[in-house]
This record gives structure tokens, sequence and C-alpha cells, in this order.
């Protein structure tokens, strides 16, 4: 039986399927026509027939065909596909339709799912016809569609991952009802949700389950996990290195009109090529959302093969290194002003203290953590005296005060799905920041993958330029980082990283990384 998509290549699928190789997981899934069911080409059941077979790059492709997911291998559970390209219109727009409708945080705002469609056509400045034509010819299927598949893989997750009670599983879903939602799961999988739970009646309201997360390898953990430990705040978070690295901290989740105030918990253990997430009780009804915001800031959802194909040439050491992301774009961006013309040590006593002075208490059981990171209101409302006690000069109290009235006004979107190059400029506009800082938050608050580092000594030194610090050698790292799109924000990671190299520089104009 042919593919459901006609780009994919069948055969090249059911190799990787026979290997049961993790760097596939999550680029394809395969269904089979015997039982009617769709896996992870990880799974460890016994490989199907050839011909029994059908690839799909998506899981809702694999669901509008009929198929139900794997209850062994839990397709909710694999990393999402992200596919870059900076040429094909067609496909940038897919890319950043999916990608939007990935996110948990969009379903949090109670609408029904084709009011949700219509805000994505009006974010996207397209129809509503036209986001139907650009789904139906890139992945066979409508927006709602696709939408409805992310809602009910991320129900089945909760259903087996938490104690929440079905009525929160729904809305945590995205649904508008539990009508709707038993409705919904029982057409798309013939079973109720109650039947889709495996834990015990006793249990409920409990969440003292982890949520797994998968990576594909190569992932350099105690690399990515040293990035976090140098710039860890006390009392916001905490991180444990070693073989199982752990990184705990605390967070906040406006949804719906509630903000969520909590910790949460992930290990990694290498060897499995899996994360596990625990998360706070307060957290439990936006568990989505967390899941969401931590794979970001752990760039699991990266493709290690698109990435080495362009960059393993002039950055070989660098394999397996992730661009470390963030839970909170106004956290990162308001930290990176603060690194302004500074090392990371320095950057990191002087969040510290702003921590301390405008954070926000909160109970955790872990004694390293009892606050939150100061809120854009915060920032905005304090005196001249208070941010002047942090140690920062007046121009960068400017800087920092510009920002949080921009993120409160929505003048300023530092979400993964806002526009890098509006974002950029808009970031620019404000006093005190540069191309340099700009970029940096474009790269690790944005997820963007392309962002370049105007000036970075370090990849100037990397690359071997005279006069690294000079105009042209700038001009010519530029000139050869167009080899490296869309995968420049990963060339930066590893130029910093490359041996007999000093770590980043401080930039004199700009910010530390």
């Amino acid at each position: 039986m042919p593919s459901q998509n006609p780009h994919i290549d069948a055969d090249a699928c059911y190799r990787a399927l026979c290997s049961h190789d993790a760097r596939f997981d999550g680029q394809f899934f395969t269904a089979v026509t015997s039982t009617g069911i769709y896996c992870r080409p990880v799974c460890r059941v016994r490989t199907p027939r050839r011909e029994n077979c059908r690839f799909f790059e998506h899981a809702a492709q694999a669901e509008q065909a009929g198929f139900r997911p794997c209850l062994r291998c839990r397709p909710e559970l694999a990393p999402l596909d992200r596919h870059w390209s900076t040429e094909d219109a067609g496909t940038i727009l897919a890319q950043q339709a999916t990608r939007w409708l990935d996110d948990p945080h969009v379903w949090a705002k109670g609408d029904e799912s084709n009011r949700t469609v219509a805000r994505l056509a009006t974010r996207l400045g397209v129809s509503d016809r036209h986001l139907r034509r650009i789904f139906d010819s890139h992945l066979g299927l409508s927006p709602l569609q696709y939408l409805l598949t992310r809602k009910l893989l991320t129900a089945k997750q909760l259903l087996t991952d938490t104690a929440l009670p079905i009525t929160q599983v729904a809305q945590a879903s995205g649904f508008s009802s539990q009508r709707r939602f038993n409705a919904a799961f029982l057409a798309h999988y013939r079973l109720k949700p109650t039947q889709m739970r495996r834990l015990p009646p006793q249990t409920e309201g409990r969440a003292d389950k982890p949520v797994a997360l998968a990576w594909r390898p190569p992932l350099d953990s105690a690399a990515l996990m040293r990035f976090f430990a140098q710039r860890q705040i006390g009392g916001v978070e905490w991180v444990e290195l070693g073989d199982t690295p752990c990184l705990r901290r605390t967070l906040r989740i406006d949804a719906g009109g509630i903000t969520h105030r909590g910790w949460f918990s992930v290990r990694l253990e290498p060897q499995h090529h899996r994360a596990k997430l625990h998360v706070s009780d307060s957290l439990q009804a936006v568990l989505p959302a967390v899941t969401w915001r931590v794979r970001a800031m752990l760039d699991l959802d990266a493709d290690p093969t698109a990435i080495n194909a362009v960059l393993n040439k002039p950055f070989p050491e660098g394999n397996g290194l992730r661009v470390p992301g963030c839970v909170d774009g106004f956290e990162l961006a308001t930290r990176a002003i603060l690194g302004q013309q500074i090392t990371v040590a320095a950057a990191r006593t002087l969040a510290q203290r702003l921590v301390e002075l405008l954070g926000e208490p909160v109970t955790t059981p872990f004694a390293e953590l009892q606050c939150l990171f100061p809120t854009p209101e915060a920032i905005a409302a304090a005196s001249p005296d208070v941010l002047g006690a942090i140690g920062i000069v007046r121009q960068r109290q400017k800087a920092l005060q510009a920002l949080a009235e921009s993120i409160t006004t929505g003048a300023v979107d530092l979400s993964p799905h806002a526009n890098p190059k509006t974002t950029i400029e808009a970031l620019q506009a404000l006093p005190g920041i540069g191309p340099w800082t700009a970029q940096y938050i474009a790269m690790r608050a944005l997820r963007w993958p392309d962002a370049w580092l105007v000036g970075d000594v370090a990849l100037t030194k990397a690359l071997g330029l005279p006069d690294h610090r000079g105009r042209e050698a700038q001009r010519e790292a530029e000139r050869l980082s167009q080899a490296w799109r869309p995968w420049r924000s990963y060339a930066v990671i590893r130029a910093w990283a490359a041996p007999a190299k000093p770590g980043p520089s401080t930039n004199p104009s700009e910010v530390t990384p």
C-alpha cells in the first residue's frame, strides 16, 4: 500500500524502523494495516512485514487515515518534527502554523478549535481558505484535523502520566467541555478516556509519576547542563551535574486568565535518550504547557542529522551540542541586558540581587528554590533607587524598564512563535539593546535556529580570522556563515565550545552570553 505522503521514502523508513534507531524518532510514524495502529520508529514490538506498513510524517496524518496510537511506544512522547527552510514560502508557512498549533498555550484561551485556527490565520496574515490550502498541499489534512490530533495526544499523555481528574484533563488538553472531549476521544481511539487511564483510582489527585520526554541522539547532556549551572540564580534554579544531571527551578505560567505558580524538576537519562519531568501539584493543570517549555529549554526537538550535515565540517567537535533555551522570554531578555559588558559570573550576581529585591516568594519542597523571577510589572514599577541598589548603571536601568514596559503593553513578543525579524527590530528600537543582544535573545527565547551574533569575538577566533575584533573579520565571518544557514545558532554554540579556545568573550559594546 502506498505511503500517505508522496515525498516520503517508504523503503528508507522501513530500514530505519528495522534498526529502531532513536535518531529517526519523531521524523516519521509507521502505521500497520493489519493492526490499525501507528508507532514510533523506536517501538520495540515485533517488526511488521513491509507490505503491512504505511509511513507518515505526522501523527495527525496517520490518525486521519484511521490509525490509532500505539499504547506501548506512545507517539505523544516522540520529539516534535522541526523542519526548517529559508526559501520555500509555502513550507515556511506550514512550519510556522504547525509549530503554533503544537503549543498547548494557544489552546488555553477557551476558544473552539475553529476559532483557534482563525486566530492562527490572522497571526500569519493569510485567509482561512489559504491556510487550509497550505495544510492540504503540505500535510494532506486540514488545520482542524491537525489541531485535534495534537489535543488528543496531549490528553492521552495526561491520562497515562498524571492523576488529574478527567475534567481537568479535558480542560488542559484544550477542549471546551468534557462532553466534546469524551466524544472526540471515543471517535478517534474507540476508547473512553477512563479506559486509557492506567492509574488505580486511589491515586486520583496525586502527581508523583514523571513524564518522559524523548530526544533524538546525540545530545551532549554534560555540556547543556554546565551551561545552565554556570548561570543559575539561587532561589530560582538549581542544577546537579553528573551521569544523570538534574535541573530544578520555579516557574510561573499564565493560562486562561489564571496564574499558576510552582516548580519542576527534570532529570536527563542519556543512556535512554530521554528526560524525566516532575512538576508540582500546582502546575499539574498546565502540564502540557510546562512540558512544551521544558522541551524548548533543553532543545529536545532538534534534528542532529540535519544540523550535522551542515556544521560537522566547519565545527566537527560540536556533535551533540544543543542551543540552550529558556522557560520565559522576558526573564531571558532581562538577564541578557544585565549581562551587558560584564562576565557571566558578574551577570549572575546582578540577576541574583534583582531576584532578592523584586522576586516573588513561592513554597517548594526544595531548600534551593524559594522564589520566582520578577514579573515585567514589578520591574517596570521599580524606583531608580531600587534598581540602583542592584548595582546597575542608569543606562541599564532604562533598558530593563523599557523592555518590561514593552512586554506589558504587548509591543514586544518574546514567545517562541514571534516573528524573529520583527522582534529583533522591535528589541533594537529599545534603549540599550543592540544587534548582538537582540540576536542572542532570538536565539534562546524565540528558538530561532538561524540567529547570528554580530561581532561575536569567540566566533571570529574559532574561525581563525586575523584581527578578530576588527570589522573586516566580522564581515568575513558573516560571509562564511551563509553556508551554515539555517543553523547559525548552532554554529555559535559550537564556536563557543571549540577546543583550545576561550569561552564566550565579553563583547565591548554588547552582552555576555
